[in-house]
């Protein structure tokens, strides 16, 4: 595993530092692909900063900026999007905005990077959708309906690739453990949510040859929620 790469979108986000120090920890070499720019990362990451993932010509140029610095790309780990909670009656309708953020970008870089991807013995694409998708409640019908689209994103995906080396998964974590989190909901358990460090070695496990018998899949990563 030593010698392979992965890129990591959205790897300056809580989620995306953890996943970016599980696959160094593993021993993996990191790109950060991210829209904020500039931002510290652990020596040895490249960061191609400033890159908006809804726009197809910049993704297609950060997974260029990667294969010129690495020469290869093993697995694309999409983690980039957001969240919103908001009605269906809200007067500044968060839809387009959502589907953007959680599943254009993935589509995207998705294809910018299938080529390379093609080219690995084992390459990998892992989405991040969301448990909440599976029965949207009230006021996550934005948040809930751009990663349903995501789920159906890496099932398609996976058929399509099922010719090559490339599998396509997505894990559909619960409530993280977050700072902004815990903010929101001090009355409720932590502890019952999903620590990003363990949500990132699920992830790192979908990126890793040990799961070349999965594609498709939709794996809930729920804590005690």
């Amino acid at each position: 595993m030593g010698e392979r790469v992965v890129a990591v979108t959205g790897g300056h986000g809580v989620l995306g530092r953890a996943v970016v120090q599980a696959a160094l920890d593993a021993g993996l070499k990191v790109a950060v692909i991210d829209h904020a720019a500039g931002l510290p990362v652990p020596d040895g990451v490249l960061e191609v900063g400033g890159v908006d993932l809804t726009d197809p010509a910049q993704a297609q140029g950060a997974i260029n900026r990667v294969i010129a610095h690495f020469g290869r790309l093993d697995a694309l780990l999409n983690i980039a999007g957001g969240f919103v909670w908001q009605t269906v009656d809200d007067a500044a309708p968060a839809w387009d905005r959502m589907f953007a953020l959680n599943l254009t970008t993935a589509v995207n870089a998705s294809r910018a990077a299938l080529t390379h991807l093609k080219a690995s013995p084992e390459g990998r694409i892992v989405n991040v959708g969301a448990h909440a998708a599976l029965k949207a409640a009230a006021g996550m019908g934005p948040y809930a309906a751009s990663k349903a689209a995501v789920h159906a994103l890496t099932q398609a995906l996976a058929e399509e690739l099922k010719s090559t080396s490339v599998t396509v998964n997505a894990v559909l974590p619960s409530i993280l453990d977050t700072a902004q989190n815990r903010a929101d909901m001090p009355d409720a358990d932590p502890t019952a949510w999903v620590a990003p460090a363990d949500l990132a070695s699920v992830i790192l496990f979908l990126a890793s040859p040990a799961s070349r018998a999965m594609t498709g899949a939709l794996a809930p990563v729920t804590g005690r929620v």
